[in-house]
């Protein structure tokens, strides 16, 4: 019996060892990964050759068989019930690791050879990227480099249409660029890639990898969606060219006549020198923290910097063997232009769409790093989930007449929230519908064959399915612009965001069940730390769902947001301000973040925390207004 109880042990504790070694290595080279990404993004490094070796570093390891086995023989050894919590919890970790590496897994010696390849694609068309500008006429009749976020605001706030026009034939030249500068060689590469692995093709691989579904149970759902919106998308765009003439939905100008005039006069509340202090604010009174994480915010745009925002964090939040807490390390980044009309509203939308992410991630209190990252086995449904409620936030009037104000302290004015809710309602199911084109087009694109991935053919494609799915021509974002197209880790995942969007409708929908409003409701903090956020991705999109409002996934809520008409979404928006203005807000739970932020441009630091978080959002409004010096507009 003693030998049996010795064998036993020693078992447990080479099981013990599998994992705690996963646990130290992957935080190793996840870091080194993530330090490079952020630094040659940020164009604060050159160093693209140490990042793609970095990033193969890091592919090599989630995907190595060899791991797999150990786990799996880790996991075999155990006793088949657990005995005690540290069992359990060993048990736990162990199972968290063989779903990551699960994955990623990659059994072939061709399909590694091939990833490696396409790591080197990537790596070199993101090195080119970064040198090559775009251009378009400003707000002051200037010729301007712009960045993608920039070309962007300036079609929805110019009044001047050749200027407008001027941002989307730089658009329409990225697409051209993109085609002629090795992006269909990955498309070939991934499928290459995918076919080893025993796909049809990669947009199949990367749902199932990514979502657990077939791509024919996730076009189930987008076919649904887009049945139940199509009306009401053509509805609008007849009523836009009745309102404003034939030429409304051409795509320099579609963009403008659904909120052009409306985000100048938004402009004055919104301004960029206040949105950290907003997020701050907003985040805190819900009682959001982030567990002592340390974060990193670069915000402005500047010349060789990624043009899309994203959150990243190179030390992953868990418990560790000692069950000692790891706070995060979290890096987020924004795309700004601080003088420009309506930077002020994409600024805060980053801000409260990132630091959502960064919220979830900091909050995952597992016992291992694997649970708390933004790869697969983590959803993307799931993942935007978090970042979309958040930001989400920010079309609520009562949030809107708490936050938003002009440099003299005035409230934003009623009118001017019916105005906004006047000029975006009718065009609700054509904003979730810019996200179905994105994946009805690269669905389609992924199955051609690689005799018909000819830059023609492509962008015939991508017409055919705007015209299909938006009802124009040409959109104003023009889908091969759309960054996330280039990226591994985001291609072939942007349904994601509309899957998240269902969810969000259908989170709001509880809380405000529950407790009848959302903005600075300190019990949403809380509530998604414990259902979304603490169990990571050891469970899946649906299981959060319906941890938190007792509902399985259900699309329902969106489709039903999207139809309602203007009148019904004033007269809740009213009826909301209304509440508000009698309500007794509780205190705000927590009295900062609990983080330690910094916030950057580039390699120089602008504002921090250590003093307060106040003082570093006063930081930041001093810097901001110092750098960019306000004009009134035209």
């Amino acid at each position: 019996m003693r030998k049996s109880a010795s064998h036993k042990e020693s078992l447990m504790q080479s099981a013990r060892e599998v994992f705690d070694t996963l646990n130290t290595d992957y935080l190793a080279v996840h870091k080194t990964k993530e330090d490079l990404f952020w630094a040659t993004y940020m164009a604060t490094s050159t160093d693209d050759a140490g990042f793609s070796r970095a990033e193969e570093s890091y592919k090599n390891f989630i995907s190595d068989p060899a791991r797999l086995a150990a786990v799996r023989a880790a996991l075999a050894s155990l006793p088949a019930t657990d005995t005690d919590d540290a069992m359990r919890e060993l048990r736990h970790g162990l199972n968290g690791w063989r779903a990551l590496i699960e994955c990623n897994v990659v059994e072939s010696d061709a399909a590694r050879v091939l990833m490696s390849e396409l790591i080197k694609l990537e790596s070199d068309l993101f090195a080119k990227q970064r040198e090559h500008v775009l251009q378009h006429i400003n707000e002051a009749g200037e010729l301007e480099d712009a960045s993608l976020g920039m070309l962007a605001t300036n079609l929805s706030t110019n009044r001047d249409e050749a200027a407008r026009k001027s941002s989307h034939d730089a658009l329409m030249a990225q697409e051209r660029w993109v085609l002629a500068n090795g992006f269909l060689d990955i498309v070939k590469k991934r499928n290459a890639f995918a076919r080893a692995q025993g796909f049809a093709n990669y947009f199949d691989y990367k749902v199932q990898k990514n979502e657990q579904m077939s791509s024919d149970q996730l076009f189930a759902i987008l076919d649904d969606f887009e049945a139940r919106t199509r009306e009401a998308n053509l509805r609008a765009l007849r009523e836009l060219t009745q309102k404003h003439g034939a030429d409304a939905t051409q795509p320099q100008n579609l963009r403008f006549y659904m909120s052009g005039d409306v985000t100048r006069q938004l402009d004055p509340y919104l301004s960029f020198g206040k949105g950290l202090q907003r997020w701050v604010q907003s985040f805190r009174n819900l009682g959001i923290a982030y567990r002592g994480a340390t974060m990193q915010l670069d915000l402005m745009e500047r010349k060789g910097k990624y043009q899309n925002g994203f959150c990243h964090g190179p030390i992953p939040s868990f418990y560790d063997k000692q069950g000692q807490w790891v706070p995060g390390a979290i890096n987020f980044t924004a795309s700004a232009k601080p003088d420009q009309i309506g930077s002020g509203a994409r600024a805060i939308m980053t801000l409260f769409h990132e630091g959502g992410h960064a919220a979830h991630f900091a909050n995952v209190t597992q016992n291992s790093p694997c649970f708390s990252q933004e790869f697969a086995p983590t959803s993307m449904a799931y993942a935007e989930t978090q970042s979309m409620f958040c930001d989400s936030l920010l079309d609520d009037a009562d949030w809107l007449k708490r936050y938003a104000r002009n440099a003299a302290g005035e409230t934003i004015p009623d009118d001017l929230i019916h105005a906004r809710i006047e000029s975006a309602q009718p065009f609700a199911a054509w904003q979730e519908r810019g996200i179905l084109v994105v994946s009805y087009f690269e669905r389609a694109m992924y199955r051609l064959n690689d005799d018909e991935l000819s830059p023609e053919r492509v962008l015939s494609l991508a017409r055919e399915t705007e015209q299909r799915i938006l009802g124009v021509a040409i959109a104003p974002r023009p889908v091969l612009s759309v960054p996330h197209l280039l990226n591994q880790e985001a291609a072939a995942s942007y349904h994601g965001y509309l899957l998240a969007q269902m969810a969000v409708e259908q989170t709001r929908a509880y809380f405000e069940s529950k407790y009848g409003y959302l903005t600075d409701n300190p019990a949403i903090g809380p509530e998604l730390s414990q259902h979304y956020w603490a169990r990571g991705n050891s469970i899946n999109h649906n299981a959060t769902l319906v941890s938190l409002t007792g509902e399985s996934f259900n699309a329902k809520y969106l489709a039903d947001a999207c139809n309602q008409t203007v009148e019904e979404a004033w007269q809740q928006a009213r009826a909301t301000m209304e509440a508000a203005a009698k309500r007794s807000y509780p205190n705000a739970t927590n009295a900062n973040l609990n983080a330690k932020i910094r916030i950057v441009h580039g390699a120089e630091l602008i504002a921090e925390n250590s003093e307060s978080d106040d003082a570093m959002c006063e930081q930041f409004e001093r810097w901001v207004a110092q750098r960019y010096p306000v004009t009134e507009p035209a």
